[in-house]
């Protein structure tokens, strides 16, 4: 038995005592606490009835463990995320008591089970629970209540219904929830993958819920766990981290978001917060993932837009000194990206994702891209190469958007190149695959250094009005790694128009990266009509590059 809570009636101790009349034993007063009803906050008072209950100490048939004990088993199994979630449900494993799986209640599934009631003896007759599982199949659990006796009884049964009364009560709600392993992973009904589930995933009040429940009925039946991971998550609450509440008016609806910014940035914001504590959202949350998705969508755009007359790939080692560069860091920050999102780390994927995206890819790499591909000629092995890291870049990133940005996954499909996308016809038909390792000798902490203080004295003068643009610019520099690279693509990596070790006609500006000078100063040359490069011989004539291009 165990104690029933109910609210108490709105009657003094000594109305109370007097409507028992000779029932009560004894009187006497003594001070103490009364827990109270959450819906209508008065008193509770406690009753003694009977019950049903799965005995946790208990041993299935077939194991030598008790149901606690081989709980306690499968959860050392279980991968949880985060990890303290295994602690969690371990010790209200070990510390809960048998578990009342019976309420008394107006609605719900019913505990089917037979009394007879000359001695009150529960009815454990196989055949006859079978028949009534069967009706329940056919007819649902409302059979129970809607249909005689004599009906739930299978003919010849050598019952005899007058005999007989049915268990009124009603399974804990939990009982439900736990079971649903069951009813779903087990069932041919549903097209649901196998039992066990690879993954449970609820909010961290689960533990004490769904989680459990649906441990111990598992392990009741098939002595493991219903789950090989569990994820557990916070709560939405607004951008101060406060609970939301109609009347503190900070209610953010998802539909309302959805007809403001679309699914695809709802989605976004998830995956962009770490779920493993509360959820803060708000408009101005909402708006920077707005911009993010904007930042990410255009770079799909421009590389998409650069690739689309690619007809074949160039292998790495005739591609281009900056394109390797590109491809090995793409390699490192995607290779840890697919990592975090396989450990269900999303926030950390997406900050390394979008990161890259925005610095290295976008802000750095197709700038400094943009005059080959644009200027050289269709078939330049430099414009193929640039061409080529991009067509990668873009099939890897695909594969790792998808599961977030499904609708903008299925546009990129739709204007692939047939050199990506192949006989494929939609997002389902690719699998992530690793780009593949390259060795690049591209010193890129030394060349970031030079690029970040070159265009600290840019923004000088470009605010003082000495340029409009750094291709108005040449570098003058002994600078031994400069000269060691391909003359074009230290030109690009700066985007100025010559990169020279001869003498320096008027210094604009000057900076220092491990002891190597870097002068900036004026071009002396014409600006080229087509690319703008300053190195023609007048504003009327093309460059030496481009008049091949033209002239071809």
């Amino acid at each position: 038995m165990t104690g029933v809570q109910t609210c108490a009636l709105p009657i003094s101790n000594d109305e109370l005592i007097e409507m028992m009349g000779e029932s009560v034993l004894k009187v006497s007063k003594f001070t103490h606490s009364y827990p109270h009803c959450w819906r209508s906050h008065t008193p509770l008072i406690f009753r003694a009835t009977k019950q049903w209950f799965i005995s946790v100490d208990g041993t299935p048939k077939g194991e030598d463990k008790t149901l606690r004990g081989i709980a306690l088993d499968e959860v050392e199994k279980t991968l949880f995320f985060p990890e303290s979630g295994k602690n969690r449900l371990r010790s209200m494993v070990e510390n809960r008591p048998d578990w009342c799986i019976s309420r008394q209640r107006d609605w719900g599934v019913p505990i089917a089970f037979f009394r007879v009631k000359a001695t009150g003896e529960v009815l454990l007759d196989e055949k006859v629970l079978n028949f009534v599982a069967m009706i329940f199949e056919m007819h649902g659990s409302d059979a129970w209540y809607s249909m005689p006796t004599e009906q739930l009884l299978y003919p010849g049964s050598g019952y005899k219904a007058d005999e007989l009364e049915k268990v009124t009560d009603i399974l804990d709600v939990w009982f439900d929830s736990g079971s649903t392993w069951y009813s779903v992973l087990k069932s041919r009904n549903y097209d649901a993958g196998e039992y066990q589930a690879d993954l449970y995933l609820e909010g961290s009040d689960q533990h004490r819920g769904w989680f459990q429940s649906s441990m111990f009925l598992s392990t009741a039946v098939e002595h493991k766990a219903p789950y090989k991971m569990v994820l557990t998550h916070g709560f939405t609450v607004d951008e101060k981290g406060e609970k939301m509440s109609k009347s503190k008016g900070n209610v953010v609806a998802p539909d309302a978001v959805l007809k403001e910014y679309g699914s695809e940035i709802l989605r976004l914001w998830v995956a962009s917060s770490d779920y493993q504590g509360d959820l803060k959202i708000s408009q101005n949350i909402l708006k920077q993932s707005a911009e993010n998705y904007r930042k990410l969508r255009n770079t799909f755009r421009i590389m998409l837009a650069n690739i689309n007359d690619l007809k074949a790939i160039t292998p790495y080692n005739e591609m281009g000194e900056l394109d390797k560069w590109i491809l090995s860091e793409a390699k490192t920050v995607l290779d840890a990206v697919y990592k975090s999102f396989s450990n269900y780390n999303f926030v950390h994927g997406m900050s390394m994702l979008n990161n890259f995206i925005v610095n290295e890819l976008s802000g750095i790499y197709i700038d400094i891209t943009k005059d080959s591909l644009y200027c050289d000629a269709i078939n330049d092995p430099r414009r193929t190469s640039s061409q080529s890291a991009m067509a990668i870049m873009t099939k890897s990133l695909l594969t790792l958007i998808a599961p977030i940005l499904t609708y903008t996954a299925d546009e990129i499909v739709e204007h692939l190149p047939a050199v990506i996308k192949g006989e494929k016809e939609d997002v389902f038909d690719f699998v992530h695959e690793d780009i593949e390792g390259i060795v690049s000798t591209f010193d890129a902490a030394y060349m970031n250094s030079a690029r970040e203080k070159f265009f600290e004295i840019v923004d000088g003068l470009k605010k003082e009005k000495i340029i409009k643009n750094t291709l108005e610019l040449v570098i003058v520099t002994e600078s031994e790694k400069i000269a060691k690279m391909d003359k074009t693509a230290a030109e690009d990596w700066f985007v100025v128009s010559g990169i020279s070790h001869t003498q320096i006609i008027e210094e604009l500006g000057k900076f220092e990266v491990n002891g190597d000078i870097f002068v900036i100063q004026k071009a002396t040359k014409a600006k080229c009509p087509r690319c703008w490069k300053y190195q023609s011989i007048d504003e009327e004539h093309t460059c030496e590059r481009c008049s091949k291009v033209l002239n071809a």
